[in-house]
């Protein structure tokens, strides 16, 4: 009993250790969140198959589950990560093998945000692409060969012809060849090293051409301007061919004079070169002489003096003093003081009273000490300027206007 009781308890340990372990896988079978599946086209599918890679920037993210032919596309179904997005606007490429993977779909770009692809969404085929097989290539180039061939365009014999003067232009031009390969190298080098300028003349002429474009108004108007000017001189081509032709007998004329005069002309210069040199170094005398003279000229109209016809002058050799001051200071000076004039001791008088200026002659007439200040009459301000006419006093007590200018002295009391 106990060795039959051992044989059974081992049997249902393992029989337990099996169940346990399928609930476990059960329960985690449940718990796996469903993978999302993507439906792609493609005009061809080879080398994919079902369990291929499907990835995502070249990481693994699902697989193929079905590649099933459908009339002249073939349709690939495939299941991914539920987890990742994809782009609404998805592609899906085959990528060829490498040495280290074969052949798996490619879904791309990657998602960076918007519109999500639905799960179960499909692929059309404008957004797939799948490589080319070494098939296509044998077969493009044996079509390149057979439309080269003797069926194709050589079929009356062009492309030989071409081979053959091709052969006949480049014997013995191989330095020419040469030279000209190196110098077309150097240039390229040179617009390469240049790129910047070459960029710079580009920008800088589409900046132009953009300058142009919003200046079409202004450009407009200044080739209607333009044009108009040239209508115009078309319209007085006869008046301009006229001037144009006076101008060359003008010139012919010119020319001729110059021709039998040019000694006197060399002369002439040569005079004139020497007046100029002149000139220029009594620039400043010139430029004074320019100054004063509209001044002279004014003051001469001035001191006409139409009643008397004469120029009246005022000079002032004694300063502030009139011709009557300066006649009586001679005097006083030259005779003794009872031979001087009454006048003149009136004068000084008047003077001092009116608070004129007095001549030191004038002062020892009063009897007052030379440069002694005169008498307290009127202020400075009341002075009248020096030379200026005044009023004397008539021996019967009237007013007489005096003028010490040279046309009133010799005109006497009006």
């Amino acid at each position: 009993m106990p060795g039959r009781i051992q044989r059974w308890r081992r049997p249902l340990a393992a029989a337990t250790v099996l169940v346990i372990a399928v609930a476990a896988g059960a329960a985690v079978w449940r718990h796996e969140p469903p993978q999302r599946r993507v439906v792609a086209y493609f005009t061809r599918a080879v080398g994919v198959y079902a369990g291929s890679d499907v990835r995502v920037l070249g990481v693994r993210v699902g697989e193929v589950e079905k590649v099933v032919p459908q009339g002249r596309v073939v349709r690939v179904e495939m299941r991914y990560d539920p987890e990742l997005r994809l782009p609404a606007g998805a592609q899906a490429l085959i990528v060829p093998p490498s040495v280290v993977s074969d052949r798996y779909v490619q879904l791309t770009p990657a998602y960076t945000g918007g519109a999500a692809l639905d799960d179960g969404a499909r692929i059309p085929v404008d957004r797939t692409a799948a490589p080319m097989e070494i098939d296509d290539i044998y077969a493009a180039l044996d079509e390149f060969n057979r439309t080269l061939g003797p069926t194709g365009a050589n079929a009356d014999g062009a492309l030989s012809d071409l081979v053959a003067t091709g052969r006949a232009n480049l014997d013995g031009n191989g330095g020419n060849l040469h030279d000209t390969l190196d110098g077309a190298s150097r240039a390229l080098a040179t617009l390469s090293n240049g790129r910047g300028d070459l960029f710079g003349t580009v920008v800088n002429l589409q900046r132009f051409t953009t300058t142009l474009a919003r200046s079409d108004q202004e450009v407009r108007r200044f080739q209607q301007q333009l044009a108009d000017v040239a209508e115009q001189l078309a319209g007085e081509k006869e008046e301009l061919a006229r001037a144009l032709r006076n101008l060359a007998a003008a010139l012919g004329d010119v020319t001729t004079f110059v021709r039998q005069n040019r000694t006197a002309l060399t002369s002439n210069v040569t005079a004139l070169a020497d007046i100029t040199t002149v000139l220029v170094r009594q620039q400043q005398a010139v430029i004074q002489i320019l100054d004063v003279a509209p001044l002279a000229i004014g003051n001469l109209n001035l001191a006409y003096n139409p009643r008397s016809g004469t120029l009246d002058t005022r000079d002032n050799p004694l300063g502030p003093y009139d011709p009557a001051t300066f006649a009586c200071s001679l005097m006083v000076a030259q005779l003794p003081a009872a031979e001087v004039p009454a006048i003149c001791t009136k004068l000084a008088q008047t003077l001092r009273q009116r608070g004129l200026p007095l001549t030191d002659q004038l002062r020892k007439l009063l009897k007052l000490p030379p440069g002694a200040p005169a008498g307290s009459g009127s202020s400075p301000g009341s002075i009248s300027s020096p030379g200026a006419p005044t009023a004397d006093q008539a021996p019967g007590g009237s007013t007489i206007p005096s003028d010490p200018t040279l046309g009133g002295i010799l005109r006497g009391p009006a």
